[in-house]
């Protein structure tokens, strides 16, 4: 069968779920995974065709989006920050907001220091984006991230061996913690922070796929990973030392407050592309 036909069947039965716009994304993707073809490709060579083991790789693949179950998922593998990172039921999957994040970090830090003999720690490394990220831009940085997950945290050893950096993972529960034990120039997380109360704003995909303990808190201490974080960044980070957060949009004011009120300066709010309250970044 073409390709080029096979993509009016795989829009077909996707569009009551999906709009036209991300069939498209779904179908692009897809095709440079399963044949290393991307859109130019395709359009330059219309007459392209699947054999059957293909054929049947695409109805499974359609399969697992008709039940809303991630693309990055079914994949096994998403981009982020100009790298590949594999990702599981284990890890969430890294969004576009979190790349704000890193890119918030690498653009302030370049600006107001040298990265010369930097000590940075991601809390709640999930995938381990946020680490493995900066330590691909801040080369001369030492890295450290923790999480609470055993198996979070081999995804995350696999993907730094994945992009050739070398980042320190350790087995932490950081509401548990009292010491980090080591000082930090740099302490970054994004933690969980979506409320009970939020998940009706939650898609299906998101909801019955991305492990909730990554993803929500209880709707009477929203702030509790926050506010734990603060506590030991008072404690670790070195004198002028910054603390960034990714937050609730709907908590930026509170998360502003709840810093001053532990003794944080410089306090900036910062909002994400779609003119969202999402990252924050403070100093001792």
């Amino acid at each position: 069968m073409q390709i080029k036909n096979y993509k009016d069947i795989f829009k077909k039965e996707l569009l009551p779920i999906y709009d036209e716009q991300e069939i498209d994304s779904f179908f692009y993707i897809i095709l440079e995974k399963l044949h290393g073809l991307k859109r130019i490709d395709l359009a330059l060579n219309p007459e392209t065709v699947m054999d059957g083991i293909h054929l049947k790789q695409w109805k499974s693949i359609l399969s697992d989006l008709k039940i809303q179950k991630p693309i990055q998922y079914i994949l096994g593998e998403t981009e982020f920050y100009g790298c590949r990172f594999e990702v599981n039921e284990n890890t969430l999957i890294p969004r576009q907001e979190t790349e704000e994040l890193v890119e918030f970090i690498i653009s302030n830090y370049q600006i107001t220091t040298s990265p010369n003999n930097l000590k940075i720690l991601d809390i709640g490394t999930g995938s381990g984006c946020i680490a493995i990220s900066l330590a691909k831009n801040l080369p001369n940085a030492e890295v450290f991230a923790i999480d609470v997950s055993e198996k979070a945290l081999a995804t995350a050893q696999k993907n730094a061996d994945i992009n050739d950096t070398n980042v320190t993972f350790l087995l932490k529960n950081i509401l548990e913690t009292d010491d980090l034990e080591q000082q930090f120039d740099i302490i970054v997380s994004n933690p969980p922070y979506v409320r009970n109360l939020e998940k009706a704003e939650i898609k299906p995909n998101v909801l019955e796929y991305e492990p909730h303990l990554a993803l929500f808190v209880e709707d009477t201490d929203a702030l509790l990973f926050y506010r734990k974080i603060a506590e030991l960044a008072k404690k670790n980070l070195n004198p002028n030392g910054k603390l960034y957060f990714e937050i609730n949009q709907y908590l930026g004011k509170e998360t502003v407050r709840l810093l001053e009120d532990s003794g944080f300066r410089n306090v900036e709010l910062k909002k994400d592309i779609y003119g969202n309250d999402r990252m924050i970044s403070c100093s001792l």
